[in-house]
C-alpha cells in the first residue's frame, strides 16, 4: 500500500515535469512562428507554469463541472451517506471525501482530488436507483481505494493535462494552418530552429502519446483498487455484482468525455459488436481493463 502511494507520488511528479515540457515547447513553437523572438521563452515558461499549477489546484474543480456534478445531500441520498460514513472506519482514511452526484441514468462512479484532505466521490442517479445496498458499497469502497492509494492525483492531473494539451494542440493547428506564420529571418540561429522543431514534434505527437499514457495508468490502477475495495468491505460478492450491473447497462453517459473516461469505475462509452454484443475492452486503447478480466480477479480472492 505504502509502496503504491509513494510511487504514485513521484509519477505525478515526473508527470508533472514531462507536462510543463511539452506545454513550454509547443507555446515556445507558436510564439517563435509568429516572430515574438526572445518574448517567446517569457510566454512559453509562463504559460506551461501557469496551467499546471491550475491543473494541480483545481482539476477536482474542473472535473466536477465538466460532467455537471451537484453536491450530494443526506435528504435526497440518505443511502449513499450511510454506507460511505460506515465505510470510513474500515478504509482508514481520516477525512470524509465530499459526496457528488451527476444526473444520469447510466449507473457509474469516479473519484477525484488532488489528495485524501481534498478528495471527491461522484456517483450518477442510475448508480443509486439500480443498485442495492451492497453492490453500491463495492462501488464506493472501490472510489475509496482510488483515495487511499494517491490515484485520485494522478489520474486527475493526468485526465485535466491531457485535456489541455488535446486542446491546445487543436487550437494551434488551426490557426497556424489559417493564419499561417511569418516568414523567419534568415540569421536565426539553429539552437531557435531546433526547439522549433521540437515544438513542432510536441504538437503533433503530445495528444497521442498523452492519451496513451492516461489509458495504461487507468487500466492498471483498477485491478488494485477492486482488490483494496474487498479489504474494506469483506464482501466480494457486491461488486462483483456491481460491475456485472454497470457493464451491461445499455444507457450512454450524455457528460462524458475522452479526457475524463478512465477516470470511472466501468468505461461510461458503450461500444458494440455487429451482433450488439460489447466489446471486451483489453486492447491498448482501452480505459479500462475488462469487466471479465476484473470478475475474474475478485472471484480468485475469495
Amino acid at each position: 500500500m505504502f509502496e503504491n502511494v509513494k510511487r504514485n507520488k513521484i509519477q505525478s511528479g515526473i508527470i508533472v515535469s514531462i507536462f510543463i515540457l511539452v506545454i513550454t515547447l509547443i507555446i515556445y513553437y507558436v510564439c517563435n512562428a509568429l516572430d515574438l523572438g526572445m518574448l517567446s521563452i517569457v510566454i512559453a515558461l509562463t504559460v506551461s507554469i501557469a496551467s499546471a499549477w491550475g491543473s494541480y489546484y483545481y482539476s477536482d474543480k474542473i472535473v466536477l463541472s465538466l460532467n455537471r456534478a451537484r453536491p450530494a445531500t443526506k435528504e435526497e441520498d440518505l443511502k449513499l451517506v450511510n454506507i460511505l460514513d460506515a465505510l470510513m472506519i474500515s478504509s482508514g482514511l481520516t477525512t470524509k471525501p465530499r459526496l457528488y452526484v451527476v444526473d444520469d441514468a447510466q449507473p457509474n462512479a469516479f473519484a477525484t482530488g488532488r489528495n485524501p484532505e481534498n478528495a471527491v466521490i461522484c456517483v450518477t442517479t442510475g448508480l443509486l436507483e439500480k443498485l442495492d445496498y451492497y453492490e453500491l458499497e463495492g462501488v464506493i469502497a472501490h472510489e475509496m481505494s482510488h483515495i487511499k492509494n494517491y490515484d485520485i492525483l494522478l489520474s486527475c492531473v493526468v485526465s485535466v493535462m491531457v485535456g489541455f494539451i488535446v486542446m491546445l494542440s487543436d487550437i494551434v493547428s488551426r490557426t497556424l494552418f489559417w493564419g499561417g506564420g511569418k516568414d523567419r529571418d534568415s540569421d536565426n540561429n539553429s539552437g531557435n530552429g531546433i526547439l522549433m522543431l521540437i515544438g513542432l514534434v510536441c504538437l503533433i505527437l503530445s495528444p497521442i502519446f498523452g492519451s496513451l499514457m492516461q489509458l495504461a495508468l487507468s487500466r492498471k490502477r483498477e485491478f488494485l483498487a477492486d482488490s483494496t475495495a474487498i479489504e474494506f468491505t469483506r464482501n466480494p460478492d457486491g461488486l462483483i455484482s456491481a460491475l456485472q450491473k454497470l457493464e451491461s447497462d445499455p444507457n450512454q453517459l450524455g457528460t462524458a468525455n475522452s479526457a475524463t473516461a478512465s477516470m470511472y469505475i466501468v468505461n461510461p462509452f458503450r461500444s458494440e459488436t455487429k451482433e450488439g454484443k460489447k466489446k471486451k475492452s483489453s486492447n491498448i486503447w482501452s480505459t479500462h481493463p475488462s469487466t471479465e478480466d476484473r470478475i475474474e480477479a475478485l472471484r480468485n480472492l475469495r
